[in-house]
């Protein structure tokens, strides 16, 4: 199909030429170029509705291709082209799959921790272990890390205490300050003889200069492109992105949440001014999954199956916390949305509050319906959201849902110190999940992302802390007032709204 395409638009390109430079037969050429575009519509539809993705998502697309149908059809030639099923993605979630086999992912059951938790949170924790594929552990230490000056000071630390291995990725990586202080630590490290990985995404570090990793290649650091995109072809790989920011050091060290590297993430950006986000350290069994998640990742894209004990040295030695922390990697990969069903389970089995992160909230039917039942059940909801934008089309659809939930009793509250791109849930003041998986569609089923999934451990009351200081900075939306906003706004948050399942 996607050869076909090609060809269409060859033709379509070479028609719209013969029309400008030959008036002869101008009227017969308009014509071609009028049939030729229908027939490309209509075949576009028929495999759009043959897809049987989510119905918002398949009413989307078409209604753009009926508004607007030549527009339409190269906007779905670059992002809509469900890549999920086709050979590459199907080998990759073999691959993922079977690399999870020697990991111990009964040893839950057989843990005296595990009794101690509820009916509900054993359950939570049944699904999460048999939907992910990924073990719950009870010897893993994690520390959360607020913003980007104790997230980078923290990283920076362990990186130069790499005496083996450094397995780096992210969907953003600078050429700035801060991108060059840990590039030339991971230069220096690879002459000293550490293994050094990096990876970055092809779209998301797409300002990531040649120079810029061919010295990183010549000090002996070995760099890979995730997802390398050729527009010219209208690949649909630009819409599959691996939105991952993991850091493992010598197998026994992670690092994992919404920080990507960049002078903006220290608020050195006068753009954004002061950047609001969290992270997480963590040590002990946990590191081990994000190690499989890096690897798996680093072999999709270079064919290098890379294995040993070296990189698998985490153990509950010298780790032990109450509670329970498990990593879950989600994907378009993946034959269930494994992060948004996780969303979706913890949402339902809150019986007190649920407290809400998210720099984007473009949330489905399924989620949408969870909050608003939550919050009609007289569930403690709060959603914390930036009061600016960094990307105006997704903050207006978000905006479109604030009704709904502000009419069911939800708080949502505008974060005013500066952006917020935290990303976090918090269910009872127990129960929490943090990591790159923002609370929008992108996220839900196109992203690879990863999060971590932490029951009664220091770090959900550290996440609880932190949540109620940031209320501190931000202003409730009252409904009255809501409700009065101009009604070009509102009409702008409805047409946004129409395009959620492509954002």
């Amino acid at each position: 199909m996607r050869r076909t395409f090609q060809v269409i638009i060859f033709i379509i390109m070479l028609l719209t030429l013969g029309y400008y430079v030959n008036d002869t037969f101008g009227k017969t050429i308009a014509w071609a170029l009028s049939l030729l575009t229908t027939l490309a519509v209509i075949t576009l539809v028929i495999t759009i509705f043959m897809e049987n993705r989510h119905p918002s998502s398949t009413v989307a697309w078409i209604l753009m291709l009926a508004l607007v149908p030549v527009v339409g059809f190269f906007f779905y030639l670059l992002f809509g082209q469900n890549y999920r099923k086709r050979r590459k993605y199907s080998q990759k979630a073999k691959r993922d799959k079977h690399s999870y086999g020697f990991l111990d992912k009964e040893q839950m059951a057989r843990h005296p921790r595990y009794a101690e938790f509820t009916p509900d949170q054993r359950l939570m924790l049944q699904l999460t272990n048999r939907m992910s594929k990924s073990p719950v552990t009870f010897s893993s230490h994690t520390e959360v890390l607020t913003n980007g000056e104790e997230t980078f000071a923290s990283l920076i630390t362990e990186l130069k205490k790499a005496s083996h291995h450094i397995h780096m990725e992210y969907y953003i990586y600078r050429d700035d300050e801060i991108g060059r202080e840990i590039k030339q630590i991971l230069m220096e490290k690879a002459r000293q003889g550490v293994e050094v990985r990096f990876m970055y995404d092809a779209v998301g570090s797409l300002y990531l200069k040649k120079p810029f990793v061919e010295e990183m290649r010549r000090a002996g650091v070995e760099v890979a492109a995730f997802g390398p995109v050729k527009l010219r072809v209208f690949s649909s790989k630009v819409n599959y992105r691996n939105h991952r920011k993991i850091v493992i050091v010598d197998g026994n060290v992670g690092f994992i949440g919404g920080l990507n590297v960049g002078d903006e993430y220290l608020s050195r950006n006068k753009t954004y001014g002061f950047w609001r986000d969290t992270h997480m350290i963590v040590r002990g069994e946990a590191v081990q999954t994000l190690q499989v998640i890096f690897l798996q990742d680093w072999r999709h894209m270079t064919e290098q199956h890379i294995t040993g004990a070296q990189y698998f040295v985490a153990c509950s030695s010298g780790v032990e916390e109450q509670g329970a922390v498990q990593i879950i990697a989600s994907g378009p990969d993946q034959e269930f949305q494994t992060m948004k069903n996780v969303f979706f389970s913890m949402l339902t089995s809150a019986k007190r509050s649920i407290w809400i992160a998210t720099p984007y909230f473009i949330p489905d039917e399924d989620i949408f319906t969870a909050l608003k039942v939550a919050a009609l059940s007289g569930i403690e909801v709060k959603l914390l959201f930036p009061s600016k934008p960094d990307k105006w089309l997704p903050f207006l659809a978000s905006h479109s849902y604030f009704t709904g939930l502000i009419e069911a009793g939800a708080r949502i509250y505008e974060y005013e110190k500066g952006f917020l791109h935290s990303k976090l849930i918090i269910v009872d003041g127990e129960l929490a999940t943090i990591g790159t998986t923002n609370m929008d569609m992108r996220s839900f089923y196109l992203n690879f992302e990863v999060n971590a999934l932490l029951l009664r451990t220091e770090s959900v009351q550290r996440l609880v802390s932190d949540f109620e200081r940031d209320l501190q900075s931000a202003t409730r939306i009252r409904e009255e007032q809501f409700l009065r906003r101009r009604m070009a706004t509102r009409f702008l948050e409805s047409v946004a709204r129409l395009f959620s399942p492509l954002l």
